[in-house]
């Protein structure tokens, strides 16, 4: 009962900080040493990033990978920290309305505080009509709140995905605030139009929504700045900090292939002492 309080506090936490004046940053992650160096960093909040998670696994992106494995990751990471964590499930692993509901259980059971959850059918690999995304929605809304957590739901969606469907960027933007709108009333917190990158455009959606907006960090975006300035309440990285990652770790391959290197080992100042700390706390 005591763990179920700490989690409704952690999920309270997790609202707070998309309605603050700073931007909230969220560096996704994929393990649980990446989840405590940003707590360590001085983040209040960890989030995953499902293609991060899959590719550090071994799986390509799309619910590739076993739920019950992602599951477990998620669940370790939020044993791992004393902050809320919120748990990119892409269009939560299930194909029936009850096995939603079964997964989220499980999900708010792991602890997590908050969700991504977005509006394309793996199956189909075509968008969920608005009515039945939003049947979804309030069905993770219901089952959080019979569990007494008030999990935040990011409702992500993917209409910028699906180009060829609509006849001009007008009716996709029509169709991003119909979605918004219609996910909001359904129980969603903050909204993701991914793959949104023009100034004028995440403007025009922050200006016309009364909820949180979460942008994805791709080439072409505002700069931190501008993005405040303009309303957005969220920026996430998704797999691009795996990809810092592993730029670094490509680099130094190369160069220590070449017999050169050996300098940026030695110095570096990320010692296993550090690491030690960071397990430790």
């Amino acid at each position: 009962m005591e763990e179920r309080k700490h989690q409704k506090e952690k999920a309270e936490k997790l609202h707070q900080l998309h309605t603050e004046k700073e931007l909230l940053i969220l560096p996704n992650v994929w393990n649980v040493l990446g989840a405590k160096l940003l707590v360590d960093t001085g983040y209040q909040a960890v989030a995953t990033a499902s293609a991060a998670i899959a590719y550090s696994n071994g799986y390509q992106d799309g619910e590739k990978i076993p739920f019950s494995s992602l599951l477990s990751i998620i669940k370790n990471m939020v044993d791992a920290v004393n902050v809320p964590l919120t748990a990119d499930i892409e269009s939560g692993y299930a194909d029936t309305d009850e096995h939603l509901c079964q997964n989220m259980k499980a999900l708010i059971e792991a602890g997590v505080c908050g969700i991504n959850i977005e509006d394309t059918c793996k199956k189909t690999q075509t968008l969920y009509d608005i009515k039945t995304q939003c049947r979804r929605i309030q069905l993770i809304a219901k089952t959080a709140k019979e569990m007494q957590v008030p999990l935040f739901i990011n409702a992500r969606a993917d209409v910028l995905l699906y180009q060829d469907v609509f006849t001009s960027k007008e009716v996709q933007t029509a169709e991003l605030i119909q979605r918004a709108l219609a996910y909001q009333e359904a129980g969603a917190h903050c909204f993701f139009p991914i793959a949104l990158k023009q100034k004028q455009e995440i403007e025009t959606i922050t200006r016309q929504l009364k909820m949180p907006v979460n942008i994805l960090a791709l080439p072409g975006i505002p700069d931190i700045k501008t993005l405040k300035e303009i309303g957005v309440a969220r920026l996430s990285l998704g797999p691009g900090y795996l990809k810092i990652a592993i730029q670094a770790m490509k680099t130094l391959a190369e160069k220590l292939r070449q017999q050169e290197g050996l300098d940026s080992v030695l110095g570096n100042n990320i010692t296993s002492d550090y690491l030690k700390t960071l397990i430790n706390h």
